[in-house]
């Protein structure tokens, strides 16, 4: 009987060329009963991990692959065969990868230099670069063989000839590959589009570039017995003799940072103990003492010393640098990252649990995230390069896959379509919306999906959303090796310049146990830190986060009241919503509000019943004491993944580790699962410790239904710091506030424009950019009385350099004091004076906007009739309210002048309410408002509801829009910058008010949000 190994064979992950995943074509070669896969993207071990999982599952030899085309014009498949074979392939990948991101270029002395790997030379129909093939198959020996691959193009037979010759010729034997881009012949149609989608041009177009047919697919071994000679299918099992090289016999070393890892447990037990001293100077508490001392112990039989020893450097060298940080989620559940001064939550104020960080049966490495301000993190990560230097540090892959309007657009432009056609259908469908309503959205356009071309359009975009696009960079993973990674991971040239990415993402380093340290970047931190310098500059109050007083009550009452714009965690609209019921009074109460407002809670059906608890409503009771002392902070419900972990644990009898296998179980339930096994255990154990059978599917049903989605307290509790730092701030100084925001742009939820609107409600004075006072950035002014006001920055303005912005600010008062002076003097081009008229600088010294404008094209060049500038300053036309505030939205994105509502009120007629105004309307009657539509959010919990937050010149209001209104209304809700919305006004007893929309209607006449 006929055994078959596949030698060639091309995945997704050689993006834009196959079209199959790795997985797909692992279980494919199964199901045709070969012996063995060798995964071969081009210049890419991108998809090698998910292979490997793959063939461990289904029992399948994997072999560890790449193609490369030479410069030459060669194209070879080289393949490891031991695990020198593979540092070597590894290595080879880098050195190919070391220009351009996407592009590679290697030569034929890199694969004639290659030592221990197996090389398969693919001749195509040219003859002309015979030659060169000669020189490879003498420098490689018996590891060079040709590769025949033929796919019934009706040149088959000559091609047969020729490689019979070939081997005769280099004395090498020929062996059996199939250059296969898919693991069944459907997916031809998908690969001819991709091809086009490749080469920026159109199937119809595409010609030559194209395959001629479907056979490269896996193909059975009957078709290939009919196709190939018998000794070139035998030939592919000396190769896979020679190919023992698995994934699991890579060796990761983390770097050592002492010694020797006693040295370096050694180490960290004095830093740790030090830390301590410094946390808790009035003495150690004993729980604290005792959860150190397990932590180190476990930390040191794992061997994961050196590792805490790296994040503590890290934070050292950040704090050193005045940059602010803090360690978040799971590494908060650990004393040792609090002594090490790695996050900032006192294990004493939370139940912490460091098996949901370390544990010894999940025997998985450590996950430290630390949160840095995002504008400076890359400084931290350019000193993790500089430290262990290129060859040993970079940074986790990230696979950006298609979405469904990304594949729609790229789909349609392969089938031909015309740019506006392009353009009219990405926009038929929501930013939400997947492909199962892209029939439906055809349909109603007119458009009969059952003929060609859209039937081949929905078709192909359903197959191509999903898949990999190409290679980008993780948000902040950097992984750190004893040993150079360039001969363990491919890397490649970042986007960014001065950044390397390795060709695994997180998913494959977790696989393979791979440490790395998430570097994040936070823009909270980065206003937070500008926040405190504008206080120590104007000696206004606390200068640092630990400054801040504690437990304030005007704070809560602040934030209780749902006045949080701008409030890290808590600005949303569904936190603003929950506010005030749940009332926050003390930090822990936060550490509730940020962690229940969560798809996992929500879809737990935690939220309600947590509330009736809180507000006395509803009793609560546990069954045991050992319960209690799980959920009585949160009075009975389990809100946090570290009750889950100690509920299994007390209540049903599992390790600690095996209890966060549970967790991690019920978050992939709802994509892969059976959950029967711990199901079964768990119901079991409860049982056997005397709970009653509704009471524990009652906590198998709430734990299962939030499982991975559930908040950490930890992770809660990091956060919770800073959204009361923040709310400090927006309630003592919400001046200082507001510029650290604007400074700090883009972050949270809101646009400078509502941040400044909420400000100036809350008294805020704000003054326009102008330019013979105003900074780049936005700063605090304290005139001669003594008032502050909060002076816009020129960086604010739209379209204006950044260089040219500098320039001005560096000026003294007297080259500020006339146009023309200041436009030469700074060397402003009538592009930056143009945008500086627009955005209203100018206007102190010109008089009026139009006035501006004219006078910056006059100063920059001077027209043959106005030879002296001053005859230009004779012309003379005052500015409209109107017509500034239009120039103000075009250059600013808001006005400080008014609201474009305003400017329409006297057209809006009388039935269209004002938001302030809301407050005298009783609940349940129907009312108008129109307004600037300022957020658009769909929750995928919300079970199809849209929140849209509309605003006027008086407030804001929210706006809750069912799947049938968004569906009627469609262009106006998703689209409009401007709308009026007729619906039913409700109101909670907690006096949050919304509107539920009937109906939404264009607003009358232009306005200037859409000038």
């Amino acid at each position: 009987m006929t055994v078959y190994s596949e030698l060639h064979c091309l995945s997704h992950f050689s993006f834009l060329r196959g079209v199959s995943s790795p997985q797909e074509l692992v279980l494919r070669a199964c199901a045709l009963s070969y012996r063995a896969l060798a995964l071969t993207d081009e210049c890419s071990l991108s998809g090698i991990v998910h292979a490997h999982r793959a063939a461990q599952e289904h029992g399948l030899q994997l072999i560890v692959g790449s193609e490369i085309t030479v410069r030459e014009g060669l194209k070879c498949v080289v393949l490891v065969g031991c695990a020198s074979g593979y540092a070597e392939l590894v290595d080879l990948i880098t050195r190919g990868r070391r220009g351009d991101k996407g592009r590679y270029d290697l030569g034929l002395a890199d694969i004639a230099g290659l030592s221990s790997c197996l090389v398969l030379w693919c001749p195509d129909q040219d003859p002309s670069r015979d030659a060169l093939a000669v020189s490879l198959a003498q420098a490689l020996g018996s590891r060079f063989w040709i590769a025949g691959e033929l796919h019934k193009t009706g040149l088959d037979d000559r091609h047969r000839e020729r490689l019979h010759a070939l081997s005769a010729r280099l004395a090498r034997p020929v062996v059996a590959c199939g250059d296969v881009h898919m693991h069944k012949r459907g997916r031809r149609a998908l690969q001819d589009t991709v091809t086009a989608i490749r080469f920026k041009t159109s199937v119809a177009d595409a010609g030559w570039a194209l395959y001629p047919n479907g056979e490269r697919h896996l193909r059975d071994i009957p078709t290939l017995c009919a196709l190939y000679p018998e000794a070139w299918l035998q030939e592919t099992q000396v190769v896979t003799a020679a190919c023992r090289f698995s994934l699991e016999d890579l060796h990761y070393r983390y770097p050592r940072q002492g010694r020797n890892p006693r040295h370096s447990l050694a180490q960290l037990i004095r830093l740790a103990r030090e830390g301590l001293a410094v946390r808790y100077p009035r003495g150690v508490p004993d729980p604290v003492q005792s959860l150190a001392r397990h932590e180190l112990s476990l930390i040191g039989e794992l061997a994961y010393a050196d590792y805490f020893l790296t994040v503590h450097d890290l934070v050292r060298f950040a704090r050193d640098r005045g940059i602010l940080c803090q360690g978040r989620g799971s590494a908060a559940n650990s004393v040792v990252c609090y002594a090490l001064g790695i996050t900032a939550v006192d294990p004493a104020r939370l139940e912490v649990l460091f098996e949901r960080f370390i544990s010894r049966e999940r025997n998985e490495p450590p996950d430290i995230d630390i949160d840095f301000e995002h504008e400076r993190r890359e400084e931290v990560i350019q000193y993790l390069y500089e430290r262990y230097g290129r060859d040993r540090a970079a940074m986790t892959a990230s696979v950006i896959t298609y979405r469904t309007r990304s594949a729609l657009r790229d789909v349609a432009k392969a089938l031909g379509c015309e740019a506006t056609l392009v353009n009219r259908l990405a926009g038929l469908l929501g930013w939400w919306e997947g492909v199962d309503v892209l029939e439906g959205r055809l349909a109603e356009q007119g458009m009969d999906v059952r003929k060609p071309p859209f039937r081949q359009l929905i078709a192909l975009v359903r197959e191509l959303a999903g898949r990999p696009r190409h290679l980008s960079q993780h948000t902040g993973g950097m992984v750190l090796s004893q040993e150079s990674l360039a001969r363990l991971i491919p890397i490649e040239q970042a986007a960014m310049p001065g950044r390397t990415v390795l060709q695994w993402d997180k998913d494959d380093l977790d696989a393979l146990r791979i440490m790395k340290v998430d570097c994040l970047g936070l823009g909270m931190l980065t206003a937070l830190r500008k926040a405190f310098a504008i206080m120590r500059e104007h000696k206004l109050g606390p200068g640092a986060l630990w400054e801040i007083p504690a437990e304030d009550r005007a704070v809560y009452e602040m934030v209780s009241a749902a006045d949080t714009v701008g409030v890290f965690q808590i600005e949303s609209r569904a936190q603003m919503a929950l506010l005030p019921r749940l009332r926050p009074r003390t930090f822990y109460d936060l550490v509730v509000q940020i962690a229940i407002v969560r798809p996992g809670p929500i879809q737990g059906n935690m939220v309600h019943p947590y509330l009736r608890r809180r507000q006395g409503r509803e009793a609560v009771s546990y069954p045991s004491r050992d319960i209690e002392a799980v959920l009585g902070r949160t009075l009975g419900i389990p809100l946090f993944q570290e009750q889950v972990i100690k509920l299994a644990v007390v209540a049903a009898g599992f390790s600690p580790g095996e209890a966060d296998a549970l967790r991690r179980a019920m978050g992939a339930w709802k994509r892969d699962g059976d959950l029967q096994a711990f199901k079964g255990r768990f119901l079991e154990g409860m049982r056997g410790r005397g709970y009653g059978e509704d009471y524990a599917n009652d906590i198998y049903r709430q734990i299962h239904g939030f499982g991975a989605y559930g908040f950490p307290e930890s992770h809660a509790a990091s956060f919770a710091l800073l959204a009361y730092a923040s709310a400090w701030l927006k309630c003592h100084v919400p001046d200082v506030y507001l510029c650290a925001l604007l400074n700090s742009q883009p972050l949270g939820f809101y646009a400078p424009s509502q941040l400044i609107a909420d400000a100036r409600r809350h008294g805020v004075r704000v003054l326009a950019p102008d330019v013979r006072s105003s900074q780049v950035d936005t700063i605090l002014e304290v005139d001669a009385g003594g008032r502050r006001a909060v002076r816009l920055g020129l960086g604010l303005i739209g379209g204006l350099k950044r260089k040219a912005a500098v320039r001005l600010t560096q000026l003294s008062q007297s080259e500020r004091s006339s146009l023309p002076a200041l436009t030469r003097t700074a060397r402003l081009t009538r592009t930056d004076g143009w945008h500086l008229a627009e955005g209203g600088a100018l206007d102190g010294l010109s008089g009026s906007r139009p006035q501006a404008l004219w006078g910056s094209l006059a100063a920059q060049a001077p027209l043959p009739l106005f030879a002296d500038p001053e005859e230009a300053e004779t012309w003379r036309r005052p500015g409209s309210h109107a017509g500034d505030m239009q120039a103000d939205y075009r250059a600013l994105g808001f006005s400080l002048r008014g609201h474009p509502v305003g400017l329409a009120r006297a057209h809006l007629g009388p039935e269209v309410t004002s938001i302030a105004a809301l407050g005298g309307v009783r609940p349940g009657a129907l009312v108008t408002i129109a307004g600037l539509v300022i957020s658009r959010q769909r929750p995928g919990s919300a079970k199809g509801l849209m929140f849209l937050l509309l605003e006027d010149e008086t407030g804001t209001a929210n706006i809750i829009v069912s799947a049938d209104v968004a569906e009627a209304f469609r262009p106006l809700v998703l689209r409009s910058a401007l709308v009026r919305v007729r619906g039913v006004l409700q109101r909670t007893p907690d006096k949050i008010q919304h509107i539920h929309a009937r109906e939404f209607l264009r607003m009358p006449g232009p306005s200037p949000a859409s000038a």
